[in-house]
């Protein structure tokens, strides 16, 4: 019932953080939302709460750009694949490719791909997460490079040819760390809205790296969200811009 408005409101919260459309029936007084919009369907009034970031043609495009562009970056950076590979297997004993499981668009989790940057085992699949830090033992010689350049995270161009990531969106958080701040921070979980991107809002604007802090992970939080109320298609090319421009190198990269 509309009436109840702890109900509503803990439901418009749960589906805050899906690729969903809320509409509510305002059959109750004193419901009001900043960014609500009336409509009428069949007649019944109702009040847009929210609607998925990306749909339509939007998501088609945002598609097409994504698959081609991740093959062609693919093809043309395949010779730099191999040498990084070779590099990788000279300077420590181990697989070429690192993979572990994230939390990707609509909380399906799947396997992101990343050049190996620490010793084999260094991560435990079922230990407690440890964050790289600055200095880690576990980041191999070559590892440093990768990470410092960021290098470390082209494979993703895998997941995006696959549809699991984006170009452009939040980057995808081990499983560990999105269940340890899904309580913490406020509309965290509507990042999974969208697909998860290789470069995004927060990456361009400094939030990178270890996040040793709350207030560290809500800064990053708030460019996610803000990317995703306010995505065009201009603003993703102005985030691949930067990205080339500012480079991939950045002081926390570790």
């Amino acid at each position: 019932p509309g009436a109840d408005d702890r109900r509503v409101l803990e439901a418009v919260r749960g589906f805050a953080s899906l690729p969903v459309d809320v509409r509510l029936a305002p059959d109750f007084a004193g419901f009001a939302l900043a960014e609500a919009q009336l409509l009428s369907t069949e007649g019944l009034p109702l009040i847009k709460v929210s609607e998925r970031p990306i749909r339509d043609w939007g998501k088609l495009l945002k598609e097409l750009l994504d698959r081609f562009g991740g093959s062609m970056l693919l093809l043309f950076l395949a010779p730099l694949f191999v040498l990084v590979a070779v590099a990788i297997k000279l300077d420590s004993p181990g697989p070429v490719f690192f993979r572990q499981r994230r939390n990707g668009f609509n909380h399906r989790t799947f396997m992101m791909w990343k050049f190996r940057s620490m010793t084999h085992g260094a991560d435990v699949p079922h230990g407690p997460y440890r964050q790289a830090t600055r200095s880690d033992p576990r980041v191999t010689r070559v590892g440093k490079f990768l990470r410092r350049s960021s290098i470390d995270e082209l494979p993703q161009l895998i997941n995006v040819v696959r549809g699991e990531m984006s170009l452009v969106g939040p980057r995808p958080h081990p499983i560990a760390l999105d269940n340890q701040y899904m309580t913490l921070i406020d509309q965290y979980a509507s990042r999974h809205a969208v697909l998860p991107g290789i470069t995004g809002w927060a990456q361009v604007n400094g939030y990178r790296g270890e996040t040793d802090t709350n207030s560290k992970m809500a800064g990053r939080i708030a460019h996610d969200l803000h990317y995703i109320r306010n995505w065009s298609f201009s603003l993703d090319f102005w985030i691949l811009a930067l990205t080339i421009i500012r480079g991939f190198v950045h002081k926390n990269a570790y």
